[in-house]
């Protein structure tokens, strides 16, 4: 499946409508290409014959490829298999180095509404290192502001190990004030790790401008492969590894690199970085006419009162409809029939629930819910994310009382 042409080669996609690209977008036939030409190839990166240096070429291209792109130094580009594992590095990896400096430090502060791979990395510290969580308050789009990270850490500085707060939220779309936060942080020099899985390619993102120890980034929401992701690590930020092994980035992530992933990963961010401008101004006017059809089709799915549906801080990628309990209207997964591919809930919370593991050491909820605790939990949740380019539109309808 791939995307919609508009105008830049891609390719038709076999269903008509692709209305995930939230939870994976199809690769770019750029990306491809370059893969596949890398698959042809032989030569593990680490080797130093002949063979073993044309693989390590492919790989440090790429990373100062990325690197440019996010504006990192290459060596601050740290080859991982995808964001999960991104995420497991970084909160685990600095709560374990600022702990060891400081047993003292074992609060770490984040937000209810992360994806799972770092709310279930903090629910781990919790259950099996003795971290303590602590959650800077949300306003009513999922937004957290200065003062608020402010307040949190103001309740115990010397013992905030990190903070991991997402750039853009997945379903909402909600874009945190980076800048701002990792301002506050390091007031208190404190770490800040941010994931960008689902800013990077859509937004600006500079590991450099935003001011955070650490960024999560990912392949596979850009238009390239699964299996290829980096954690971008500030300069002088320690962090204890997660795998052990070879010592291959530098010795915080151990295993043999994936050249040809990580050469189709370079490929899709320096198309994403070009094309970003152009497509945020496209998608953003399907995006509004979108909801224009929507609200004129289903008045009920959504009410003018819901700050969630004109958030200004929403990515234009993304949609958010909000309706009263009980106004009637259901938004379920076509059925397999209709040659639709939408999502009803975000991709790791389905894989929970195809499961029956629903439950996680830290839940995450919704910005709605949070901002007011009187509000009952989602009764109905219709993700998805449509139609063309990169990762696009995301709805997220709530029930409200």
């Amino acid at each position: 499946m791939g995307y919609l042409d508009a105008g830049g080669g891609r390719r038709a996609p076999a269903s008509p409508v692709y209305l995930d690209h939230a939870a994976t977008t199809p690769m770019l036939p750029e990306a491809i290409e370059a893969m596949t030409e890398e698959l042809a190839e032989l030569g593990n990166p680490s080797s130093l014959h002949n063979a073993g240096r044309r693989a390590r070429r492919v790989v440090e291209e790429s990373r100062e490829q990325i690197a440019a792109a996010y504006g990192a130094r290459p060596s601050e580009v740290i080859f991982t298999s995808g964001g999960t594992e991104a995420d497991n590095l970084a909160v685990k990896g600095l709560f374990w180095a600022r702990r060891a400096a400081d047993p003292a430090r074992r609060r770490v502060l984040t937000a209810p509404i992360e994806h799972h791979a770092v709310l279930d990395s903090v629910g781990w510290l919790q259950h099996h290192e003795g971290a303590e969580v602590g959650r800077p308050a949300l306003d009513d789009v999922g937004k957290i502001g200065p003062e608020a990270l402010r307040e949190a850490i103001e309740t115990d500085p010397g013992a905030v190990a990190l903070v991991s707060i997402m750039w853009a939220n997945n379903e909402v779309g909600t874009i945190q004030p980076i800048t701002e936060l990792t301002g506050v942080a390091r007031e208190y020099r404190i770490p800040f790790h941010s994931d960008a899985v689902q800013a990077a390619g859509q937004l600006p993102v500079s590991l450099a401008d935003s001011g955070a120890a650490a960024l999560t980034v990912t392949a596979h929401k850009i238009g390239g492969p699964v299996g290829a992701g980096a954690l971008l690590l500030a300069r002088g930020t320690d962090l204890v590894p997660v795998l052990h092994g070879g010592g291959q980035e530098r010795d915080v992530r151990s295993g043999t690199l994936d050249a040809p992933a990580i050469r189709a990963f370079a490929v899709a961010v320096e198309i994403a970085t070009a094309r970003r401008a152009d497509e945020t101004k496209r998608v953003a006017g399907l995006r509004d006419d979108l909801i224009a059809q929507v609200l004129a089709a289903v008045p009920d799915a959504a009410r003018p009162a819901c700050a969630l549906v004109a958030a200004p801080t929403r990515s234009p990628f993304r949609i958010c409809f909000c309706r009263p309990a009980g106004a009637g209207v259901a938004w379920k997964t076509p059925h397999p029939a209709v040659n639709v591919a939408v999502s009803t809930a975000a991709a790791p919370s389905a894989a929970r629930a195809r499961a029956g593991n629903a439950a996680s050491p830290a839940t995450r909820a919704s910005p709605a819910r949070l901002a007011n605790p009187a509000r009952p939990a989602d009764r109905e949740r219709f993700s998805a994310n449509s139609s063309t380019g990169f990762p696009l539109m995301a709805f997220f309808l709530t029930e409200l009382e």
